[in-house]
This record gives structure tokens, C-alpha cells and sequence, in this order.
């Protein structure tokens, strides 16, 4: 079916109690196990690229990857600009058939972010495509921005953040970080149950790579509508394919070694899947976005 927006994935996720899985891909192998996770599992799915990913690649060329793969799926696919890092990359990502973006201000103060962020907004509503933004700091690295220290999300703000800008979902620090983490993981899962209160958009959850089944179950369960999932499916696929080279070190063909990242990304994304609880789900979005 051709792209959807996230826009009734989320809300479905959000009346439901689940979250939907949203995983990076950095080439067409990853875009493939995704979708055949999905469509195993009967699971709506969103796939993005980031900043350095679409600089490896450009934005037509994974438009149009995603886009194909999703014309030949019975499940809903989406496909989201991941931290965004300008308004000028987020027009373009939708010009070149994003249905979904993300617009990350939160290294600029928060009058800044909410400039940006509302600017983003407001041209991604004209167009009907669903904006997502980021308040507070997720520590460690993601593309190329790395975070000094975490700041978590003050809940006030988020009200007042998502009042003023009309983003229509929230990703808030709450003690993840990018990357795989160097020690155990402490969230402050009340704060997240206390933006909950006041915020009533789809939260999203950033840096699940690492975190625990149980820790994102609970994350679900306070009001994330929205898991995001990098780096582990990069050490998946880059582990396959390590695998199968020491074992036939003359494989000459990249086929040979694309399959072997396809199957390992696509049972790590089966797994995620069912600890957001969106399997099952694939008809609980309306098909209607972008047809």
C-alpha cells in the first residue's frame, strides 16, 4: 500500500496502550527486514533516516526505496525524518515524500526550540503530515550531536512547548540516552507519568537501544506512544555480516552477506515489536492518510 503518515498509528497507539516501533535504516536490506518484521507480525511500522543517513544516501533515494518496499506491504509503513536538524531539511525531507518529520531544537534554549519547532509545524500541518519534536536533552551520541549531559524534560514546559509550537507528538528525556549505555540506565519514570498528565499528544521515547523489555513496557504503559531503535539494529546487522565473512571469508558476493543482515535485523525488530505491543495492530490505522 503506498505511505501512510504516523498520524493514526500514533493516536491508535496512544487509545490502545501500545507503542509503535520506529527503527532506522541505513540501506535497502534494513528497509526489508523491517517491513518483513511487520508484515510477520501484522504490525503498522514506522522506518527512519537521520541526518548523516540521508547524507550517505539522499532523501529521494530512501523516499523511494521505502516507498517501493511499502507498495508491495499490507501494513501500514511510514516513513519519518529522524532528528531533523534544520527547517530547511525537514521541507525538503516532505518534498521528497517523507509522511512523517521530526524537527530537533532541543540544543537551542527553549524560545528557540519553540521558534523552530512551531515553524516546522505549521508548514507540516498545511501539507497534512504529522511534526515531531524533541524537548529536553537524550544524552549520548545520535548522527553526528552528542549531548554533554542529560537534562530531563520539565513537564510545565512540555505543556506550554506543545501548546505554542502545535507539534503533534513529543519526545522528552527521561534518562535515555543514544548509543548503547556504558552503565545501567536510571529513568525517571514518574516525571514521564507526570508529562503525561498535562501533555495530551503522542510521547515518544528516544535512545531504546539497550534498555530492558521491562523498562520499555513501563515506559508504554506511563504514555509512550512511540519507541525509537537505532544502534542496536546497526550492531545486529554489522554482527551478521562479521559472522558469515568469518566463516566463508571468500564470499565475494554482497548478497550473500545482505541476506545474513536481513535475517538478523528482522528478528531483532519481531522482538521489539512485541515488547511495544503493536503487533497485531496493523489494522487499527486508517489507510486513508495519504491515499
Amino acid at each position: 500500500m503506498p505511505l501512510v503518515t504516523s498520524k493514526e498509528m500514533l493516536l491508535n497507539a496512544q487509545k490502545g496502550g501500545y507503542a509503535v516501533g520506529a527503527f532506522n535504516a541505513e540501506n535497502m536490506e534494513m528497509v526489508k527486514a523491517i517491513i518483513q518484521a511487520a508484515e510477520e507480525l501484522k504490525a503498522p511500522v514506522m522506518i527512519q533516516t537521520t541526518p548523516s543517513t540521508i547524507k550517505y544516501g539522499t532523501l529521494e533515494t530512501y523516499s523511494a526505496i521505502v516507498a517501493a518496499e511499502a507498495a508491495k506491504a499490507s501494513v501500514p509503513v511510514c516513513l519519518h525524518l529522524d532528528h531533523g536538524s534544520s527547517f530547511e531539511l525537514a521541507m525538503q525531507a516532505m518534498k521528497a515524500g517523507y509522511t512523517s518529520v521530526m524537527i530537533d531544537g532541543s540544543k537551542l534554549d527553549l524560545e528557540g526550540n519553540m521558534e523552530v519547532s512551531k515553524k516546522v509545524a505549521d508548514v507540516a500541518a498545511a501539507m497534512d503530515i504529522p511534526c515531531e519534536a524533541e524537548l529536553g536533552k537524550v544524552g549520548g551520541k545520535e548522527d553526528d550531536l552528542e549531548a554533554e549531559a542529560d537534562t530531563n524534560t520539565d513537564p510545565q514546559e512540555a505543556k506550554e512547548f506543545v501548546e505554542r509550537t502545535g507539534v503533534t507528538s513529543l519526545a522528552v528525556a527521561i534518562g535515555t540516552a543514544h548509543g548503547f549505555y556504558v552503565g545501567t540506565p536510571v529513568l525517571d519514570k514518574e516525571r514521564l507519568s507526570e508529562i503525561r498528565e498535562v501533555v495530551d499528544i503522542p510521547l515518544v521515547l528516544h535512545g531504546a537501544s539497550g534498555l530492558t523489555d521491562e523498562d520499555v513496557r513501563d515506559c508504554v504503559k506511563r504514555g509512550i506512544c512511540k519507541v525509537n531503535f537505532a544502534t542496536e539494529l546497526r550492531a545486529a546487522y554489522t554482527k551478521a555480516v562479521k559472522e558469515l565473512l568469518e566463516e566463508k571469508p571468500d564470499t565475494i558476493d554482497p548478497k550473500a552477506y545482505g541476506k545474513a543482515g536481513i535475517a538478523a535485523v528482522k528478528e531483532l525488530v519481531m522482538s521489539r515489536m512485541k515488547v511495544c505491543g503493536c503487533d497485531g495492530k496493523q489494522n487499527n490505522n486508517r489507510l486513508s492518510d495519504m491515499e
